[in-house]
C-alpha cells in the first residue's frame, strides 16, 4: 500500500527549493490497534512492502516478542539486495552507464570492489580506486562527476536513538552506521555531506551486510525498538494488553527525508539550479521508500 508523493521543484538563486504534497497520511495506528500482535507483525511488512524484514523485527523487539535464528542474516540479505540494485541497475541507468546483473552471493565482494575484494582502507586509496575500472567505482565516479563538492549537501546531526521520534531536521540514512570510517570522514571534509558521501556510505554498508557487520535491532529502556534499514535506521514503539495491540508508532527514514528543513529540502537547496538534470538522481541517492514524481514549478 504505497501513496505516491509529489515534489515540486522551483528554482532560486541558490538552489532548488521543495514542496512536497504527500496527501493523506495512512491511518496506521487505527488499522493496527485492537489487533492480536501475531497479526499485526505478520500485516505490517505487507501494509509497506519495503524494509520487510526490518519492520518485521522492529515490531517484534518492541512487543517482546521473539526474533527467529535466522533473523540476522534474513536482514543482512535485504539490505544487501537493495544496495546491489542501487549499484548494479538504478544509479547506472540514471547515470546513462551500462547496468549489470546483480552479483551471485560468492561473488559479491568482486562485484562491489573489482579483484581488491574490500573497502580501501582510506580517503586516498580509495580516491585511486574511484578512479580505476574496479567494481562499482565507475558508478561512484559518475556521482561525483555529476555533484562538485558542496552541491546537493546537507548540515544536519545524524539520527540516535534520543532524535529518532523527534521531529527535528536530522540525517537518517545509512551513513549513520558508518560515520567513522575513514573514507566518510575524508569525503565529509572534502565534499560534504552529499550525494558522493551517501553512496560510499551505501557501499560500506553493502559490505557490512555482507560480512555480518550489520548492528544488531536495539531495544530502549521505553520500549523503543530501533532496526536497522537501507535507507537508515527504523523505529517503532508499540505495546499491547492480553495479546492485543493498544498503541502503536513508527518513523521511519522517509520521515525524515521529508521532514521541513530537511534531507530533502536541505540536499536540494544546494543544487544549483542548472544541474535540475540531476534532480532524479539525487532522489534516487536520497532514496524515499515511497514512489515520487518530481514537478518543475516555474516562476511567475
Amino acid at each position: 500500500m504505497q501513496q505516491n508523493v509529489r515534489i515540486g521543484l522551483r528554482a532560486s538563486s541558490g538552489g532548488l527549493l521543495t514542496t512536497v504534497d504527500a496527501g493523506p497520511a495512512l491511518p496506521l495506528s487505527q488499522m493496527l490497534i485492537g489487533r492480536a500482535v501475531d497479526d499485526v507483525v505478520s500485516l505490517l511488512p505487507r501494509v509497506f512492502n519495503l524494509c520487510r524484514s526490518a519492520q518485521e523485527g522492529a515490531a517484534r523487539l518492541a512487543l517482546g516478542m521473539p526474533l527467529n535464528d535466522a533473523y540476522a542474516t534474513q536482514l543482512a540479505r535485504e539490505l544487501l539486495r537493495d544496495h546491489l540494485i542501487k549499484f548494479c541497475l538504478t544509479w547506472p541507468r540514471l547515470l546513462s552507464l551500462p547496468s549489470q546483473p546483480l552479483p551471485p552471493p560468492e561473488a559479491t565482494l568482486t562485484g562491489l570492489f573489482g579483484s581488491v575484494a574490500t573497502m580501501p582502507a582510506d580517503l586516498p586509496s580509495y580516491l585511486v580506486w574511484l578512479h580505476s575500472e574496479s567494481g562499482m567505482a565507475p558508478v561512484l565516479r559518475g556521482i561525483a562527476e555529476a555533484f562538485a563538492p558542496g552541491e546537493a549537501c546537507v548540515a544536519l546531526p545524524m539520527t540516535h536513538a534520543n532524535s529518532v521520534f523527534s521531529a527535528l531536521p536530522q540525517d537518517n540514512s545509512p551513513a549513520l552506521r558508518h560515520r567513522e570510517h575513514p573514507v566518510l570522514q575524508g569525503l565529509l571534509a572534502r565534499y560534504g555531506a552529499g550525494p558522493l558521501w551517501r553512496a560510499t556510505a551505501r557501499l560500506i554498508d553493502a559490505e557490512a551486510c555482507y560480512l555480518g557487520g550489520l548492528p544488531p535491532l536495539q531495544r530502549l529502556a521505553d520500549g523503543t525498538a530501533l532496526a536497522p534499514a537501507a535507507r537508515g535506521v527504523y523505529a517503532v514503539r508499540a505495546s499491547a494488553i492480553d495479546g492485543r495491540l493498544v498503541a502503536f508508532q513508527r518513523v521511519t527514514p522517509t520521515d525524515h527525508l521529508f521532514l521541513p528543513d530537511g534531507m530533502l529540502s536541505q540536499s536540494f537547496a544546494s543544487l544549483p539550479p542548472a544541474k535540475k538534470t540531476f534532480a532524479a538522481l539525487l532522489l534516487d541517492i536520497l532514496d524515499p521508500c515511497v514512489p515520487c514524481q518530481l514537478e518543475e514549478i516555474h516562476n511567475a
